[in-house]
């Protein structure tokens, strides 16, 4: 009976501490779940929501010429790494750059008989890689004028090294000053110019952007919170 009695006190110690670790877990998975809805979620839900919607549009206009290279994709993959604090996320709009990079070559091969190498598609990929480093550093000393020259300067990267690459490459182009500037201006005869193409992707950059900026201050604003490019980020 002596051996009973003491047995109990230590059963009883036992449930009761499976019922305070039961309390906890509980806690901890609330205190998850209002994280996950906290007012800054809705940023992240937006961002989310915006890219998704950017892919559509880069594939949704590949058979309209007047909107070539205009994509927001590279604006997006820039403004995740300005703005958005899981380093995951900025993976999404980078592989959706890359993917839909990969759908539309094979798509102008099949349909233009453009020559489609892998080479090429890892130039851009690398192109967009450097997008999220200009996002990085703009992240470190957010303003809108830190922001307008990191979109300037990505277009501007982007434009120099994918055209001199096709200058090395393409046996249209003489090696030589001349071929260099006609592959940074004019391109192809047969083609719209270069600078039409840049054009585009300058502009579809400072728009993106712009739209995707406004929407995150707009989200901060709604969520009650400071504005988002007045925060340093020194990570």
């Amino acid at each position: 009976m002596g051996s009973l009695r003491s047995a109990l006190p230590i059963t009883r110690i036992r449930s009761i501490g499976r019922k305070i670790r039961g309390e906890d877990t509980a806690k901890r998975t609330k205190k998850s779940v209002h994280f996950i809805f906290s007012s800054y979620h809705p940023c992240m839900l937006l961002a989310l929501a915006l890219i998704v919607l950017s892919i559509a549009w880069r594939i949704a206009t590949v058979d309209l010429p007047a909107l070539s290279n205009f994509t927001p994709l590279m604006a997006l993959t820039f403004c995740s790494a300005v703005y958005l604090r899981d380093k995951r996320l900025w993976l999404v709009p980078f592989v959706a750059l890359i993917l839909s990079d990969l759908y539309i070559d094979r798509h102008y091969a099949a349909t233009f008989h453009y020559e489609w190498s892998l080479a090429g598609a890892v130039l851009r990929a690398a192109c967009f890689a450097a997008a999220i480093g200009f996002g990085l550093m703009v992240a470190r000393r957010r303003s809108w004028l830190n922001l307008l020259s990191g979109t300037i300067g990505g277009s501007l990267f982007f434009y120099l090294v994918t055209n001199t690459a096709s200058w090395i490459g393409d046996v249209a182009y003489t090696h030589d000053p001349a071929g260099w500037w006609q592959a940074m201006t004019i391109g192809h005869p047969e083609f719209p110019p270069t600078l039409w193409f840049f054009r585009n992707t300058f502009v579809s950059d400072l728009v993106f952007t712009g739209i995707f900026s406004i929407a995150m201050e707009w989200a901060a604003l709604r969520a009650r919170r400071e504005s988002l490019l007045a925060k340093r980020v020194t990570a």
